[in-house]
């Protein structure tokens, strides 16, 4: 790390409070979640106080736990009402180190300029301002651990990480998800927050309602907790940036809502299709028409096709592309 725990305990006065005691492992685990969950840490600072700040506890006694004995912690300080804080108190006693060194290996990470915001302090106000739902939270925890392997410095000084989602993703199939012991629906949908969590900041007003019902459709059912971290991923200090993303970010998922809606009501061809199609194309009613009407449906749900319009508009979509359904 670049920057030592001493740093940080002096930059998070609730970790400096009490001078450090003797503690075993679950015992300083505790401590960290108790700095996050008690109600204390609503209160400035200089006036929490949870009890004393054990010492760093040496990374061969951390590895003598397992993963079923440190996950029920860290659940609970991930839920708590400072996750922030308690992520620093896991710092400090070195539990990032020897468990996540994906998470401690964000600290002072950037370009250590102005062009790019350190990854840790990011990544702790992303998780403090997410909703406090499991999936959500430790999406937001590691959202960004694909940085660590993918910082690369344009010839103009910019800092980028392309593909970071994608490797992050990765990292946390092969190294976290098994060291912790992530299973069932929690890890599937961390894992999908990870790959996914810039698709949604990608949107803006131009996107026409098939590019909306295509990324509704790409996303699942992991929309709402992809649209609440992307939500908490707007840490920037511009007001008016700031409120533009959120803006975006509520005006995809209305109209996702409202598009589906929609299509719960309305069949995505209009009525009279089938008949208009065999009329203009001379196609009695059979088999072969339907196989048509069928393609027509399955283009639609896919995007690939705009739903919803009248009978003309797709008789001459289909003539447009006779040889390629096979009807020239």
């Amino acid at each position: 790390m670049s920057i030592s725990s001493a740093q940080v305990l002096r930059s998070s006065p609730i970790l400096a409070r009490a001078p450090e005691c003797a503690v075993s492992p679950l015992e300083a685990l505790q401590w960290a979640t108790d700095v996050a969950t008690s109600d204390s840490a609503l209160a400035s600072f200089d006036e929490a106080v949870v009890g004393p700040a054990p010492g760093r506890i040496a990374e061969e006694d951390w590895h003598t736990l397992t993963a079923a004995d440190v996950r029920p912690y860290l659940d609970r300080l991930m839920l708590g009402k400072r996750p922030d804080t308690g992520l620093d108190a896991l710092l400090a006693i070195g539990f990032l180190d020897a468990w996540l060194p994906e998470i401690s290996g964000m600290v002072g990470f950037g370009d250590g300029e102005w062009r790019h915001k350190d990854v840790w302090k990011h990544t702790k106000q992303v998780v403090w301002q997410s909703v406090p739902r499991l999936n959500v939270r430790w999406g937001a925890l590691l959202h960004d651990i694909g940085k660590l392997k993918t910082r690369s410095v344009g010839d103009n000084g910019d800092v980028h990480f392309f593909g970071h989602s994608e490797v992050g993703a990765a990292m946390f199939k092969k190294r976290v998800a098994r060291r912790l012991g992530f299973e069932g629906e929690l890890y599937t949908r961390v894992h999908y927050l990870i790959l996914h969590h810039l698709r949604a900041s990608q949107y803006d007003g131009s996107w026409t309602d098939s590019a909306v019902r295509r990324f509704a459709r790409e996303m699942g059912d992991g929309l709402k907790d992809l649209l609440d971290l992307s939500r908490a991923d707007i840490t920037t200090k511009r007001p008016e940036k700031r409120k533009r993303g959120l803006r975006q970010i509520s005006e995809l998922g209305r109209r996702v809502k409202e598009l589906s809606t929609l299509d719960a009501k309305v069949a995505p061809l209009p009525k009279g299709l089938g008949t208009a199609l065999s009329e203009a194309l001379g196609i009695p009613p059979s088999k072969r028409l339907g196989d048509l009407r069928k393609e027509l449906e399955q283009r639609c749900e896919r995007g690939d096709l705009e739903s919803h319009q009248s009978v003309e508009f797709y008789l001459d979509w289909v003539r447009a592309r006779a040889s390629e359904l096979g009807l020239a």
